[in-house]
């Protein structure tokens, strides 16, 4: 996700001489940037964003300590990791703002939602909407509270979408078609579809009818993806329930 988010601020303009990174394995591709990679820290740089596995947050912090409780935002896009373990670590008057991005950021489609804390004011809330804008539209949440469910929507939701197309083009095997042809269909449909729901002014709902004829094919397989007890309606709240309730289960650690 920070290589992701890297690429597009570059992308944008922004001189990777300004950049410092910080990475034990630093990719062929990062080499190649221009950035300074594991160089010491500028001594109160403006943004420092976190984008590490949750269980490596205990080595990441400690090297940043010395920039806590000062002018530097620090932007979090760590999973599973609240506000309250930056602030322990770091300082209660450090500005920090907890960003919950998904997959599709990598080729600049994702959506990220962002918090900040108490000590995170107007202008760096700006900047960083800002800066997450680079891979995918964001969205500010009234409080951190949220971010567990949008975790169970969209962080967890590409995957859903990805188990789609398997279960998708597999149906499709079943009827005769040859897997590579099924597999083709059902990216296909998914992208399409979800360009226009993403595009059109009519909502989801109204798309599903304009595409839905009375006794028709559609209108069949709807059916069963409708059923209240075996279908969507069911299977899908249950989903992001259990996504959401396991967000709260790591961030209470």
């Amino acid at each position: 996700m920070g290589s992701a988010m890297l690429a597009g601020w570059l992308d944008d303009g922004l001189p990777a001489t300004s950049v410092t990174v910080l990475d034990p394995n630093p990719s062929d591709w990062l080499r190649g940037t221009g950035v300074h990679i594991n160089v010491d820290l500028p001594s109160n740089p403006a943004v420092a964003l976190v984008a590490v596995k949750p269980q490596m947050m205990g080595d990441a912090l400690p090297a940043m300590q010395g920039l806590g409780n000062g002018q530097t935002l620090f932007i979090s896009v760590a999973a599973g990791t609240p506000i309250a373990r930056f602030e322990a670590e770091l300082g209660a008057d450090t500005p920090i703002v907890r960003a919950m991005p998904n997959t599709p950021a990598a080729i600049g489609q994702g959506i990220t939602a962002i918090a900040g804390n108490g000590k995170t004011d107007a202008d760096q809330m700006t900047t960083a909407q800002a800066l997450l804008s680079a891979v995918g539209d964001v969205v500010r949440l009234d409080d951190e509270g949220q971010m567990d469910a949008v975790t169970g929507v969209s962080g967890s939701g590409p995957a859903y979408v990805f188990h789609m197309i398997e279960t998708l083009a597999a149906a499709g095997v079943a009827q005769g078609l040859a897997p590579e042809l099924a597999m083709q269909l059902a990216k296909a449909t998914v992208a399409g579809a979800g360009a226009l729901a993403a595009t059109s002014d009519d909502d989801p709902a109204q798309l599903r009818v304009n595409v839905t004829s009375p006794n028709g094919t559609t209108q069949a397989a709807l059916e069963v993806l409708m059923d209240v007890e075996s279908g969507f309606p069911n299977l899908v709240p249950r989903a992001v329930a259990a996504a959401t309730n396991r967000s709260k289960e790591l961030a209470n650690g």
